[in-house]
């Protein structure tokens, strides 16, 4: 069969695809990924193949759209035209991309919006494929895209149709924009892919499944990827043999409200606690300093390589990160900015892995002192290791790809 990946966003929301397609690719079938185009490389070097939309995620990330998005709700809204425009123009090509391959069957973020109507125009099949929970109605938690707080059962289901129906207006806008034929309707109000089979991919020992899920909705765990060889630089081994295990602080992707301030603080933090530090820029979360003995700073090394050899992580809660910190056994601080961060680091605390999370919008000196203190405990690193062994246990890849082979 011929598999179509859709995802777009950051490395996050490529790698686990790309972890997924290989896992698939090593059955016999064929697989390419339709995302931005500086995914490329990462694609490639996995040996899958990419379609590449014009779109450069790291540009639209650090632009002062998506900055101005991060800082406040006046932002977000002042933001819409130029989402509705990139939206706009991702779907146009993907749609084109999606007709010259013609796929069997098309898997799916939440951001590849017209692969049921793409896959009934190809008579393929389509399926969502979650990172993390939040698409699905259910009356135990709330949609992290409106808010993080828990509303009550009634509450909760509520903001969920609320949000379905919002999205059904907009998908048909957005194909009716993008000049695809609309047809039934993307997202009913049974949510993404109602009533066929729908895969939440991230770890159940992370956030168990509703009660109120239905049957075609499978928990499959998180498609992890292989650790790959890294030869580090020479500098980063050298400052790991020098001392006990360091702290790892970095944002990922996220648009740094004021990356200096941020790192001053990360760094009187770590000096507060007596802790060595590696940080990690990123794509500008936090920035360079000047030299310390006790700190190392880097721009990014592969999380499954650094991660074991740290002694807590500190991060802004995406769900990759999140994941993959925990696979490791590494007690976590999450610093949310938005979405699905603050419900990650809520549960991660929730289940004694980690610290009350410290948003990055307040975060100070006392308050990310006082949660490394809190992860550095017996108790806190016990429950990471305990919670480390299961998700080391749990096949995501091979799992989705069983699934998707009976279907």
């Amino acid at each position: 069969m011929k598999f179509m990946l859709i995802t777009l966003g950051t490395r996050g929301d490529v790698q686990p695809y790309i972890a997924l397609g290989k896992a698939i690719q090593a059955r016999g079938h064929t697989v390419f990924i339709c995302t931005s185009r500086d995914a490329g490389e990462m694609i490639e070097t996995a040996g899958l193949r990419h379609r590449p939309l014009k779109a450069d995620a790291k540009a639209l990330v650090t632009g002062p759209e998506a900055a101005a998005a991060a800082m406040s709700l006046s932002g977000r809204i002042m933001a819409l035209p130029w989402v509705e425009k990139v939206i706009r123009e991702q779907l146009q090509e993907m749609w084109k991309i999606g007709l010259d391959e013609a796929p069997d069957m098309i898997l799916y973020s939440p951001k590849g919006i017209l692969a049921p109507h793409l896959a009934r125009k190809l008579g393929a099949k389509a399926v969502p494929v979650f990172l993390q929970p939040g698409f699905v109605p259910t009356s135990e938690i709330p949609p992290f895209v409106l808010t993080s707080q828990d509303l009550g059962r009634i509450g909760n289901r509520i903001s969920h149709e609320a949000l379905l129906a919002t999205l059904r207006v907009g998908t048909e806008f957005a194909s009716w924009a993008s000049g695809i034929a609309t047809g039934p309707r993307i997202a009913p109000l049974g949510g993404w892919g109602a009533g066929g089979l729908r895969l939440h991919a991230y770890s159940p020992t992370l956030s168990p499944p509703p009660h109120d899920f239905p049957d075609s909705d499978r928990m499959t765990g998180y498609p992890f990827q292989d650790p790959a060889p890294w030869d580090p630089p020479e500098a980063l081994e050298t400052f790991l043999e020098a001392g006990p295990p360091p702290v790892y602080v970095g944002f990922g992707s996220m648009p740094g409200i004021n990356a200096e301030a941020q790192t001053r603080t990360v760094l009187a933090a770590l000096k507060e606690t007596g802790q060595r530090g590696v940080i990690a820029t990123g794509w500008g979360g936090l920035s360079r300093m000047g030299h310390q003995d006790d700190i190392h700073i880097l721009q990014a090394a592969p999380h499954s390589w650094l991660f074991p050899r740290m002694a807590a992580v500190i991060h802004h809660g995406g769900a990759g990160t999140t994941h993959e910190g925990l696979r490791w056994g590494r007690p976590t601080v999450i610093c949310p900015l938005f979405l699905d961060q603050p419900y990650w680091g809520q549960q991660i605390a929730n289940l004694g892995a980690g610290a009350t999370p410290v948003p990055q919008k307040s975060l100070t000196v006392p308050s990310l002192a006082k949660a490394i203190d809190q992860v550095l405990q017996p108790q806190v690193l016990s429950r990471a290791t305990e919670i480390g062994e299961s998700l080391r246990s749990e096949n995501g890849c091979a799992r989705i790809a069983d699934l998707l082979e009976a279907l």
